[in-house]
């Protein structure tokens, strides 16, 4: 038998081969490989997630496994993040109360509120009250307790003690997995359970979703895809994905696609230029 001719079941045994050999799989290579198309092997590649059989990353996968701290995610696409950040920043009211959740992303977030609005945000995220905290039309509320490393946030028992009082108009989530049958999910479980216990007193909950956590099935539940009220996705999610969401009720917007970065020369160019025109499907 042809490599293009193996059944699901054995190419995702060969897909589990590669990622114990190499410690990663490019969607591409595999496609080429195997003589299949590259949907082909991203479908692959999105039931083996939710399986618990790998995690997906932008353009593969790699292995399960504990995941990486806060500090490796910021450094990581960083464009996509800023993209997805300006879509759902745009999205805050004038005059509203935010939480904002654990996340590389929702720290791209919190640098893209505009200071104009009038904003109190809460967060407990120390890097991202730091990374708001010259931005003087701003208040923030620092929620405390032991720092997590993984999350780069506080989300033990004193935590969930002082977010008893807080009761946001907007809950910014930030997810390691979203599927249109799971719903939300995390990684750790006092994450979910801390990400839940805000959700469920917030008027309404954001997240902004990069591709590899699109049907991303993690370990524990958070809340189901019916109490999000909208979602900001990256212009090239996989329309699959996308349309499993919406059917699912989920209110999707996309960013806008991915703008290079600026050289150093051009950093005095309109930042109008640079604002996300969000399109709702």
């Amino acid at each position: 038998m042809s490599l293009s001719e193996l059944l699901l079941g054995e190419r995702q045994t060969l897909i589990k081969a590669r990622l114990a050999a190499h410690g990663r799989v490019i969607a591409t290579d595999l496609a080429q490989e195997l003589g299949v198309s590259e949907d082909t092997i991203r479908r692959d590649l999105r039931e083996m997630a939710a399986a618990g059989l790998c995690r997906r990353v932008y353009g593969g996968a790699l292995p399960t496994g504990p995941s990486t701290s806060f500090s490796e995610r910021v450094g990581t696409d960083g464009d996509r993040k800023d993209a997805l950040a300006r879509a759902a920043a745009a999205l805050v009211e004038p005059g509203a109360f935010v939480f904002l959740d654990a996340g590389s992303t929702n720290l791209a977030i919190a640098r893209a509120l505009p200071e104009d609005r009038r904003l109190t945000v809460a967060t407990n995220t120390p890097a991202i009250a730091a990374a708001l905290i010259d931005r003087r039309g701003i208040e923030i509320i620092q929620i405390g307790g032991p720092i997590d490393r993984k999350t780069g946030a506080a989300i033990g028992a004193k935590a969930l003690r002082d977010a008893e009082v807080l009761r946001p108009d907007l809950c910014i989530l930030g997810i390691c997995g979203l599927h249109p049958d799971v719903g939300v999910t995390a990684f750790g479980f006092e994450d979910a359970e801390f990400k839940r216990f805000v959700a469920m007193r917030s008027r309404a909950v954001l997240t902004a979703v990069t591709n590899d956590k699109l049907a991303m099935a993690a370990p524990y539940a958070v809340i189901p895809i019916g109490r999000l009220d909208r979602a900001v996705f990256e212009a090239d999610a996989d329309e699959q994905e996308v349309a499993e969401c919406t059917a699912a009720g989920l209110r999707v917007i996309r960013a806008d696609p991915v703008e290079p970065r600026p050289n150093r020369r051009s950093k005095g160019n309109d930042t109008a230029r640079r604002q996300a025109r969000t399109t709702e499907i």
